[in-house]
């Protein structure tokens, strides 16, 4: 087993086990929240160079549940047709896609009034959210249920929860920022759990459901790596079948260092602890060793940020270092001729 080798996850099959992490564009027209032409390029290119699971950046659940007024959002039908181009596009060259599926709570900075689990601000850069009655986060729960039924329709072949980062499932996991006194603070994974169970209500039964988590929360009072653990047991038991590991988010704390894999030993905890699929993330773009990485069975897939954004086709590059075959359409073959 090593990165080029074939991964299979339930209906799942990926060529390689590369993955373009999520990463945000803010390339949209302000307020409507569909995909456009940069999009188009953005993703299918990657899809040209070789990446065999490209998960597209945060996608809200409403308009004021993204980060800026130029994020994506799939909260109307109308998102539909411009995602499934961009789909269709990249499974015409052998990549498989999935959405990130998010609210960003009170780290929502184009709001007019974030809401959140809490009713603090994130910090003095940002505005006091407003505290989310119980009625409306069961509300909440139906507005992601129902952006899960359409990136179905969009032609998805996985989804992924965006739990990490300080963003509204985030925070209403977190010690630091859920003080609530009703269910959803009695148990603080429950937001998070609802919204698992509403997507395997939705989702096929062969299709499986990724989750990005924070593995530990940096600074005073953060959560450490056996809460996320038993968040994730939680989880897992409701229905997700892969974890994304990285970390950090809801605080101005961060790591004492952001070298190269530096949230793989969380990767290789989560793998250890909860006996299913694994996505290592976090400076991962030196293929050998995200090779190594897979070679000691450390994690499963290896998702690759900043390395994507540089060069569209690291996966390609990265199979010709490792001895494999180009990954590059035959359109391109002329470029390897000596």
């Amino acid at each position: 087993m090593n990165l080029l080798k074939t991964f299979e996850l339930k209906d799942l099959t990926l060529k390689n086990r590369i993955v373009m992490s999520p990463m945000c564009q803010y390339s949209v027209t302000a307020k409507d929240g569909i995909p456009n032409d940069w999009h188009f390029s953005h993703y299918t290119s990657r899809a040209i160079g070789g990446t065999g699971l490209i998960l597209m950046e945060m996608t809200d659940v409403e308009p004021d549940g993204r980060i800026s007024d130029f994020d994506l959002g799939i909260w109307s039908d109308d998102h539909i047709p411009a995602f499934k181009k961009i789909i269709d596009s990249c499974h015409s060259y052998g990549a498989k896609v999935g959405i990130q599926i998010a609210h960003a709570g009170r780290k929502a900075e184009d709001a007019d009034q974030p809401v959140s689990s809490t009713s603090v601000a994130f910090s003095d850069d940002y505005k006091a959210p407003r505290e989310l009655t119980t009625k409306e986060v069961e509300q909440l729960v139906t507005k992601f249920e129902l952006a899960f039924e359409r990136a179905i329709k969009a032609g998805v072949d996985t989804i992924e929860l965006h739990g990490a980062h300080g963003y509204l499932i985030h925070q209403f996991q977190s010690p630091l920022t859920n003080q609530r006194t009703d269910k959803y603070g009695d148990d603080k994974s429950l937001f998070g759990v609802e919204i698992i169970k509403a997507a395997r209500r939705v989702l096929p039964e062969d299709m499986p459901l990724i989750m990005r988590i924070s593995a530990v929360e940096y600074g005073p009072g953060g959560y450490d790596l056996d809460y996320s653990i038993d968040l994730a047991k939680r989880y897992k038991e409701a229905g997700v079948d892969m974890f994304d590991v990285s970390s950090g988010g809801e605080s101005r704390n961060g790591p004492s260092s952001t070298g190269l894999g530096y949230q793989v030993d969380f990767a290789n905890k989560f793998k250890q602890e909860l006996n299913i699929p694994i996505i290592a993330v976090g400076r991962m773009d030196d293929t050998h060793f995200s090779n190594q990485v897979i070679l000691d069975q450390k994690a499963d897939l290896v998702a690759v940020g900043r390395g994507m954004l540089r060069n569209p086709y690291w996966a390609n590059e990265a199979s010709l270092a490792l001895g494999g075959k180009k990954l590059t359409p035959k359109q391109l073959d002329a470029g390897y001729s000596i």
